[in-house]
């Protein structure tokens, strides 16, 4: 099969197109054809090494956990999914080695959802990964009708899910981001502030009170965090590990396929949409890599099959 791999840690020079054999499908895991796989930042820091002390690798690796495409084979005791279903999935294994920008990936059925009907083959791509982490740590939070929700970072690929999936569980919502994309996160009902100097200011003016929750996408912005979360709120961050000495919860997204099929509910009731920002041939995955260092991408970046 086609793929992209790499064979040792390094930046975007060191991704190959290269022929790989087909993965093999253990007890409990189907194999997909893949038709579209999401650029996430992890992917290539991933690739620079960045988590070499968490997670153990095995190359050549195919980097990758987004994945939308049909099963193509079933194997052992995997009753729930058919050849030719139109699945998703936040496929991340135990360790980095068979990831989705390839022709076939395959993937425990616990990771994996139906295709939201509603979304198209790129929109259904982005939203695994991105869409479980705001869903997650928003849900774990308790986050609810009686909430004020501060987002940082809240026009990036996680914070935009964030703010839609907060809007859904009825709570206010309050985000973080430059000025060019305030009138985009006002369509989706959040109420935005610029960030920088004076943040804490800026927050505290649209609730005197403090904020009840506070979901932290980026990183950094722990003292903003604790200058606004009222008596009794909480927080938790997917950045920065120093919310545990602060009452907070330092999370990590899970693979977890009946998170994601709720994502997909919401979705198909179009109470959750997919932002694309641009998509690339599975060849260029490093300028699509590249794009995703920028840090200005509005949607999700797409690698197409």
């Amino acid at each position: 099969m086609r793929a992209m791999a790499y064979e040792t840690y390094g930046g975007t020079e060191v991704l190959t197109e290269t022929r790989l054999p087909m993965p093999k499908v253990g007890p409990g895991e189907v194999l997909v054809r893949v038709k579209c796989a999401a650029v996430n930042p992890v992917d290539w820091k991933i690739m620079a090494g960045g988590l070499d002390p968490l997670m153990d690798v095995m190359y050549p690796v195919v980097p990758g956990w987004d994945v939308a495409g049909t099963v193509e084979r079933a194997g052992i005791d995997a009753p729930e999914y058919a050849v030719g279903d139109e699945v998703i999935s936040y496929a991340r294994k135990d360790y980095v080695h068979g990831g989705t920008f390839a022709e076939f990936v395959s993937v425990p059925v616990r990771m994996l959802a139906p295709k939201p009907a509603r979304l198209g083959w790129q929109e259904a791509a982005g939203l695994p990964l991105a869409g479980l982490t705001a869903y997650q740590l928003l849900t774990r939070l308790g986050t609810g009708k009686q909430d004020t929700v501060l987002i940082h970072g809240a026009a990036g690929g996680v914070g935009s899910f964030g703010v839609q999936i907060a809007r859904v569980l009825g709570a206010r919502v309050i985000g973080t981001a430059s000025g060019r994309n305030h009138e985009r996160l006002r369509a989706m009902g959040c109420e935005p502030v610029e960030y920088g100097e004076g943040l804490t200011g800026r927050v505290r003016a649209l609730a005197p009170d403090g904020v009840t929750v506070v979901a932290d996408f980026v990183g950094g912005v722990l003292d903003v965090t604790q200058a606004v979360l009222a008596p009794g709120g909480r927080h938790a961050s997917i950045a920065d590990p120093g919310v545990l000495g602060e009452g907070g919860q330092w999370m990590w997204v899970r693979p977890i396929g009946t998170d994601l099929a709720e994502l997909g509910r919401l979705a198909d009731s179009g109470q959750l949409t997919v932002p694309i920002e641009r998509t690339f041939p599975l060849s260029e995955l490093a300028a699509a890599f590249e794009l995703s260092q920028t840090g200005r991408a509005a949607g999700k970046i797409i690698i197409e099959l």
